[in-house]
């Protein structure tokens, strides 16, 4: 399995990388493991990764500065390939986000990112360990856990005007915040699913066995 994750200046790509290869060993699958920025590396993909870290929009730029680098991302999805962000990479998924200033996403699921708005005393961003709320056996991802398994978030920024029905999981910050997005063979997470030990290491194995 040709496993590929974006590279496209942005995100935790060692730690992606390492995290995918844990996830693949687990579930017996000869993994090859690349952090790429190649588009021809990216057209022979059989799994699709894109962190994230940082403004929406810097990413957004930054993955388009990126020669034919988004084009051959997108032609892949397109195929069937199936798709996971992560963080940035996720809310990227979204229509539009709104930090600091408008920027396009790819249109891959519905709703727009805001910026999250806790009650005090909770403060921005959220940054830590919270639990997961979804029920059990409703998507191939969720595979294994438990609701209130634990997973590490770092955003400051939300979905928001999204499509129930593409809403695998939330978690709870002074209200209900998507954490689990997927619609069709494209799917993402709010939180760092490679910092969050065998729970993301968990989520990582049931994408690597999807089957959209």
């Amino acid at each position: 399995m040709r496993i590929v994750v974006i590279d496209y200046g942005s995100g935790n790509l060692a730690s992606a990388g390492r995290a995918l290869v844990l996830a693949a060993d687990r579930s017996g699958i000869v993994g090859d493991v690349r952090v790429t920025s190649d588009p021809a590396i990216v057209l022979s993909a059989d799994r699709i990764v894109l962190p994230g870290q940082g403004a929406f929009a810097d990413c957004a730029m930054g993955l388009a500065r990126m020669p034919g680098l988004r084009e051959a991302m997108f032609e892949r999805v397109g195929q069937g390939v199936p798709f996971l962000g992560i963080c940035v990479g996720m809310q990227l998924m979204a229509e539009r986000g709104l930090e600091h200033q408008v920027t396009k996403g790819f249109g891959w699921i519905k709703g727009e990112i805001t910026e999250m708005a806790p009650p005090a005393p909770m403060r921005l961003p959220q940054m830590g360990w919270n639990g997961l709320n979804f029920t059990p056996g409703s998507h191939h991802l969720l595979n294994g856990l438990m609701p209130d398994d634990h997973v590490y978030f770092v955003h400051s920024y939300q979905l928001t005007g999204g499509d129930p029905a593409q809403c695998l999981a939330t978690t709870d910050y002074g209200g209900e915040v998507p954490a689990i997005v997927a619609q069709g063979n494209c799917a993402g997470t709010q939180f760092h699913v490679e910092k969050s030990q065998d729970v993301g290491i968990r989520i990582l194995q049931n994408f690597l066995t999807w089957t959209p």
